[in-house]
């Protein structure tokens, strides 16, 4: 049984102990993961794959696109069906379903083609993929695992080298650029943010980017992250240009000891939110509690955000196999921001960090 038939096996096996009569998936990373195909475009025309308890998996395609699902890495673990421009595929669909079920259907699934099913069969009953199999994706093979370090080691390559830009002087979106560049230079083929936070607007963790001018003073928050080779990297480092005041290196230092402690938390059977909690207990003792505004983290595979979430009141156990971030940071409105992340996996007896970079404040000029 290939990899794509064995994880098609396991989530069947997740839904029906969810009392679910099985998964609907549609494009995008849920059906990358069970089939290795990605629809050139995501349109309009109904793509669908099914997988229920008692059945074999059907993908059903446009006809048009036929030849792009039978040449994915997947495909020999289903059965494909096709349907032509013009026709109703809706039927078609219903005929793979029980009437009367129950599914979990992909987060990213239209809502067009959820109603759809819906008219063909109005006894079925539908929830979201994360609402019902939230773990789907969670814990990752040991090949998985390898893909993320690699995109870790990436990402930790292309900091090394912004490191040794110039960077008073220039605009937040000219350091962007460069962390994008470098980025792809070491083999993401997307990057999906570039986070540069310099001065006041460090206080804003989605600050991305602006036209604003670094200049000598200034802590710059860096958080950057994308694709390579299918899987996701995300890392954050704090950087300063030219030395830091005594408050700016004690919200640092504070900082990075949180970082460290909830990394040092992590080994399995520990509750998602006991990881925060440790992160922010020491925050909140520093007397920064309230500047802290954000869970300390977050799942990461195939997209770089994904369960499971360290966050209050979700109290999963970590099991061997997730990977998320571990970041925590403090935001002094209108002063600057401070946040440090890593990307950690669960091992058998504790927490493996996919970045490897420094974790002490960096002085650049």
């Amino acid at each position: 049984m290939n990899a794509f038939a064995q994880r098609m096996e396991r989530a069947v096996a997740q839904a029906a102990a969810e009392g679910l009569g099985g998964l609907l998936i549609t494009p995008g990373p849920d059906l990358v993961y069970f089939t290795g195909y990605q629809p050139t475009a995501i349109t309009e025309r109904l793509t669908l794959l099914v997988l229920a308890e008692g059945r074999d998996p059907h993908l059903l395609v446009p006809i048009l696109e036929r030849p792009d699902a039978e040449a994915a890495d997947g495909s020999a673990a289903v059965t494909l069906l096709d349907w032509k421009d013009g026709d109703d595929p809706y039927p078609v669909a219903a005929g793979l379903l029980a009437p009367d079920g129950r599914y979990c259907i992909s987060d990213s699934a239209w809502s067009m083609h959820l109603l759809g099913l819906q008219q063909a069969l109005p006894q079925t009953r539908y929830t979201s993929m994360t609402s019902s199999l939230p773990m789907l994706r969670a814990v990752k093979s040991d090949d998985e695992v390898a893909l993320l370090a690699a995109a870790g080691a990436a990402a930790d390559a292309a900091y090394e080298r912004i490191l040794g830009v110039r960077f008073a002087g220039r605009t937040e979106t000219e350091i962007g650029n460069d962390l994008a560049d470098l980025l792809r230079e070491y083999g993401h083929s997307q990057v999906d943010f570039t986070v540069v936070g310099s001065g006041p607007n460090g206080a804003n963790p989605h600050h991305e980017m602006g036209d604003r001018v670094l200049q000598d003073g200034d802590m710059v928050v860096l958080d950057f992250g994308g694709l390579k080779d299918g899987y996701g990297s995300d890392t954050t480092r704090t950087v300063h240009i030219g030395p830091p005041t005594a408050v700016e290196q004690e919200v640092f230092d504070v900082v990075r000891a949180a970082q460290q402690a909830a990394f040092e938390a992590v080994r399995p059977g520990v509750a998602c939110e006991d990881i925060d909690a440790t992160a922010r207990q020491l925050i909140t003792e520093a007397g920064y509690g309230e500047q802290f505004i954000h869970r300390v983290g977050h799942g990461i595979g195939m997209t770089t955000h994904e369960p499971p979430y360290l966050v209050r009141g979700e109290k999963r156990p970590l099991v061997p196999g997730m990977c998320f971030s571990i970041e925590p940071g403090i935001y002094l409105s209108g002063r600057f921001g401070v946040r440090i992340e890593d990307i950690v996996t669960v091992t058998e007896t504790g927490g493996r960090r996919l970045n490897n970079t420094d974790h002490g404040m960096q002085i650049v000029s």
